[in-house]
């Protein structure tokens, strides 16, 4: 084991808060450790302001509760005892997460039996990455058993111990693997063999993982740096089909737009990169039903893989223009997809025109109709579809009484099909409602 102190880093210094100092000191007083765990102290080491702090310690979850309740010290957050975890509440203000040091005594690649323990070196062993297995007293003081430290100064990221039996406990963690590799390494593509060689034999894991914790991990990879190159690889090394992509995704297509996103330096939305490498609606269903992605995030992957292909037009902004003021999506929902589908293909100054665009409301509404005498029922929509043409035609510049003006004229040019749909919506609305008031 090496230790470091890093007592006054300001970053560190900035945690001591009064609510943790009190904290440490009921710990101090009952005879118990506690220490930073994880995450927080590897974003120490690299200068960065930790987002999360987690706790660890040598009392089990009965003793923190009989030590708490003894101190008139809140409770919350009851679910996470049977993980050993008890967050505690101080001063009314901080919620600190305390976590009992364990063993995993059996593992089935998802959940882990547990067994409490009190020797700190045994339950760094558990963990997945040497840069996460790191501990920090509240005296500054960093315990290190894996050599994490050197890690982090050479940006290398290994499996604390034998690869395989890390994954192997838990098929997750080759996701957060590529994860940590796209915030720590400098370089796309430093993986040491062995660790890729463990992740190859064990992709089919992944099959047994929730969709959403895949989902979690794989949109911060795509988020982080080398997301091309670090999706590329996960292709290559078998993970496709259990992290919902087809056998043989899109690679070419989804190579040549991270080129494309470098060149012009700009940053897609995760589902915009994952749609790179789709051919179709149902490819990009298939990966939902697997993933569960939010609707906003499938939509955009359905809108992208049905309108990344160019179409030629005298005015080019005009047709995403059309496709706006015509979408029945919330309006920043569908100028996200549009703006998603420029940047795809590189049309950055037509991209900024139409974010700069305000678009207009097309004003006629039924009531307009009814009183020019168009029938009630479909036929409506029709003629509110044609005359929404016109206005669009017109670059939106046709005035609400200029519309109003022309509904005779459309009605009076309705074809048959037309007239004849408006008669069957008549009857139909008619005998809707002789069966309602019979």
């Amino acid at each position: 084991m090496t230790t470091k102190d890093i007592s006054q880093d300001p970053h560190f210094r900035a945690l001591l808060t009064p609510e943790l100092e009190q904290l440490s000191g009921i710990f101090n007083r009952h005879g118990f450790e506690i220490r930073i765990a994880g995450g927080a102290v590897r974003d120490l080491l690299r200068g960065l302001i930790p987002a999360d702090v987690d706790f660890a310690t040598t009392a089990t979850p009965p003793q923190m509760k009989e030590m708490f309740t003894n101190e008139n010290i809140r409770m919350i957050n009851a679910l996470g005892e049977k993980h050993g975890t008890i967050t505690a509440r101080i001063n009314d203000k901080d919620n600190f997460e305390i976590t009992t040091l364990r063993i995993d005594k059996v593992t089935d690649g998802r959940r882990a039996e547990v067994e409490f323990t009190k020797d700190w070196e045994v339950d760094a062993n558990r963990r997945d990455l040497t840069v996460n297995s790191l501990f920090l007293g509240l005296d500054g003081t960093v315990y290190d058993y894996f050599n994490g430290q050197e890690d982090l100064k050479a940006h290398h990221v290994r499996f604390v111990g034998d690869p395989v039996q890390r994954i192997q406990e838990d098929y997750l963690r080759i996701l957060r693997y590529f994860r940590f590799y796209g915030r720590i390494s400098e370089c796309p593509n430093n993986h040491c063999e062995k660790t890729l060689e463990a992740i190859r034999e064990n992709a089919k894991g992944l099959a047994h993982v929730s969709g959403e914790r895949i989902w979690m991990e794989w949109k911060k990879i795509l988020a982080g740096n080398f997301a091309c190159e670090l999706t590329l690889k996960m292709i290559e090394l078998g993970l496709a089909p259990y992290i919902g992509l087809p056998e043989k995704p899109n690679t070419d297509e989804f190579s040549m737009v991270c080129r494309r996103m470098k060149e012009n330096n700009v940053k897609l939305e995760p589902q915009t990169l994952f749609a790179c490498l789709l051919s179709c609606e149902d490819e990009v269903m298939a990966l939902h039903n697997r993933l569960h992605l939010s609707g906003v995030e499938r939509d955009t992957a359905l809108f992208v893989v049905n309108h990344r292909e160019t179409k030629p037009h005298s005015v080019p902004i005009r047709p995403y223009q059309y496709l706006m003021v015509d979408s029945k999506n919330k309006f920043n929902d569908t100028r996200l997809f549009i703006s998603e589908v420029l940047k795809y293909r590189g049309d950055l100054d037509l991209c900024q025109q139409f974010m700069e665009w305000n678009p207009p409301k097309f004003s006629v509404t039924g009531h307009h109709l009814k009183d020019a005498g168009c029938p009630p029922g479909k036929l409506m929509s029709v003629v509110l579809g044609k005359l929404k043409d016109q206005w669009k035609e017109s670059n939106f510049e046709m005035s609400e009484a200029t519309l109003v003006e022309n509904i005779p004229s459309v009605l009076d040019n309705l074809s048959i099909d037309e007239m004849e749909l408006a008669h069957k919506s008549q009857k139909k609305r008619k005998k809707s409602k002789e069966k309602l008031y019979k």
